[in-house]
Parts: structure tokens; sequence; C-alpha cells
């Protein structure tokens, strides 16, 4: 379900409701820990759908920091690459939370750009276990994505995939403070 649909220049850019690893996109990307071998929530979905052969590619990138990212490949997903990104846990906001959540986005955008890729997914980086404010995180997402355009001029469709209601309108809030509705 299409909650909201943008434009900015040539981009589209939409909200919905779903299941992340059922996207056939280019990209998704995985709100991952810095080990990259699966948890819980969209991390242990994706290591699921995508099978062991996921983990095992994981296992040769060493971990990922936080506000840093990682590409692997798809393996069983719709999609064809896994973006791995480490979303800062919140502790208040006094620990440079946003600009490690804004970081997260940057980076994938700026993988999405390197490796040509023309559309990616996002879930809510850090908003679950990670207890990151939804209402913030969500104007973080869509302000860093959009700035982040310009590094992956291949990229002509970004969704923000939610996995509840609430969180889509948040994001679509932010989304409409940016870009003119598509026609």
């Amino acid at each position: 379900m299409t909650v909201l649909t943008r434009r900015i220049g040539g981009v589209q850019l939409e909200i919905i409701v779903a299941d992340i690893t059922t996207l056939s996109v280019d990209a998704i990307v995985n709100a991952a820990n810095t080990s990259l071998h699966g948890g819980g929530g969209v991390d242990g979905a994706i290591h699921r759908a995508a099978g062991p052969e996921l983990v095992a590619e994981c296992r040769m990138l060493h971990g990922c920091k936080t506000g840093d990212a990682k590409i692997t490949r798809g393996y069983r997903l719709k999609a064809a690459h896994v973006i791995h990104t480490v979303g800062p846990v919140w502790n208040g906001g006094t620990l440079g939370e946003d600009d490690l959540l804004a970081s997260c986005y940057r980076r994938a955008m700026e993988l999405c750009g390197k490796h040509n890729l023309s559309s990616v997914a996002f879930p809510a980086i850090s908003t679950g276990i990670y207890r990151f404010p939804a209402d913030r995180a969500a104007e973080i997402a869509v302000r860093t994505t959009i700035e982040g355009l310009s590094a992956a001029p291949s990229v002509g469709r970004v969704i923000f995939c939610c996995f509840s209601e609430p969180s889509a309108q948040l994001h679509a809030e932010a989304l409409g403070r940016h870009g003119s509705p598509c026609a």
C-alpha cells in the first residue's frame, strides 16, 4: 500500500507499508548490528529470507561501524543487493545519535551511486529495539536521503518501507514537506 509518492527532480520517492524482504528493487537496506551476522527485527527477517549465503558473505566483511554501510548480494531475496547499515542506539540524543543516523542514509546512498543502482528501499532504521524516536528518525531519513540523491545519480526510485501505519504516517509527513506530488 502506497501512502504517499513525491518527485524530487527525476527521482520518485514513495512511502509504503510492507515487508521489505518482498520488494523487487536493486537494493534493500538492512538495519543491521555491528557484527552483520543477523539479529532480530528487520535484520533477522532479511537474513532468513536471503538464506545462509548472506551470512557467509557478511562474515567476510568483518563487521560494520555505527553510521557506516556495506553492500552484499541479495541471494534468495527479490532485491539484487542488501546494503547493511548500523544505526545508533538512542541514548537521549546527546551522543551524536542524529548525526550517526543521518550517516546511515548518506552512506547507503553513496553505495547506490558507487554500484550504479536505480532503486533502493529503506526501513525505519534504529526505530525498533534501538529506540530512536520515530518522528525524529523519519525526518532525518527523508531529509538525508533527499540530500544524498546527488551522490547517487543512477537512483530513480527510493522507497521508505515502513512496518506499521504510524511509522508510514511519520515518513509521509516528513516527505510531504519536500518535493511535489507525482502526477
